[in-house]
């Protein structure tokens, strides 16, 4: 079982306790309120202490079974501690922009995520050098904004079980897409979020770094704790890839059920319309054959 020691006075020295002001607060947070200071709520420690432990075991427990865990924190406060503890404990994380469709559309996901891996190979194996200088400054272009909204999730190869969100009132978009997809959630929440759309809420304040860092820095360390006694897991077969034009931009249907639910499936012949393909200019090596790269 991961370490239930949890100091109150380094919570207390990092600010934990302050809410928002009290003409802020979420009146369901009540039960986790101490007091009210100059209109400010005072969150009570013993309720995060609880909390904190609870989320841990949580955790461990699933990290225990092989379950993926997604760390998601997208405020300026929140991003590099999440980056760094995700990676410490291996798992997938979100540190800059929650993209709507992460867990609802997980297939376009992985679409993407196989398209950033095609431009990397052709990159390594020189195929890029093909292309003309305006085309591989389009495609560099492309790149760096695949690696800025899903570096992170790379190795979400199937939806996570719990998703650990700082600020569910940030993160709104994240705590819908995962009750939508059944999968539970442990969030830092402040005095002015509402805990009934999370399974194991952590009352404190969301909008320190020392407190965020002590918090995400304590889970990361029970998921640690799990996977050390982890069975040992056969990883799963890679999702096919689906080449696209270079440059190009193109677009998931809209259809649901077995392609939702599926985790990266292929599509149906009525999963929904494509999009434009819009390329940059100049001639293209081999126009016959767009969908891969010239021969």
């Amino acid at each position: 079982m991961p370490s239930t020691f949890i100091d109150p006075k380094a919570l207390l020295v990092a600010g934990v306790h302050f809410g928002h002001k009290v003409s802020r607060w979420n009146p369901k947070m009540a039960p986790y309120i101490f007091a009210r200071r100059n209109l400010i709520h005072i969150i009570d420690v013993r309720e995060t202490v609880k909390g904190l432990i609870k989320a841990c075991h949580f955790l461990e427990k699933l990290a225990a079974k092989g379950e993926l865990i997604l760390f998601v924190g997208t405020k300026r406060q929140a991003c590099t501690v999440i980056r760094n503890e995700a990676k410490r404990c291996g798992m997938p994380y979100v540190a800059e922009r929650w993209l709507g469709g992460t867990l609802t559309n997980y297939a376009t996901i992985r679409e993407r995520l196989g398209r950033l891996k095609t431009i990397e190979e052709w990159e390594k194996d020189g195929t890029i050098n093909r292309y003309g200088k305006k085309e591989q400054a389009s495609i560099a272009r492309e790149k760096r904004k695949l690696i800025r909204n899903l570096d992170g999730i790379r190795t979400l190869d199937r939806i996570p079980a719990t998703l650990m969100i700082i600020d569910p009132c940030h993160e709104s978009i994240a705590v819908a897409e995962a009750d939508k997809v059944g999968a539970a959630t442990v969030a830092l929440i402040d005095s002015d979020g509402d805990p009934d759309t999370i399974d194991v809420p952590i009352p404190g304040n969301d909008d320190s770094m020392k407190v965020i860092q002590i918090v995400v820095a304590k889970l990361a360390d029970a998921v640690l704790e799990g996977r050390a006694r982890a069975p040992h897991v056969v990883a799963p077969e890679p999702v096919a890839q689906q080449s696209v034009s270079v440059g190009g931009r193109e677009r998931g249907g809209r259809g649901r059920g077995e392609r939702l639910f599926g985790f990266g499936g292929p599509r149906g012949p009525g999963g929904g319309g494509g999009g434009r393909g819009r390329g940059p200019g100049g001639p293209r090596p081999a126009p016959a054959a767009p969908a891969a790269p010239p021969q």
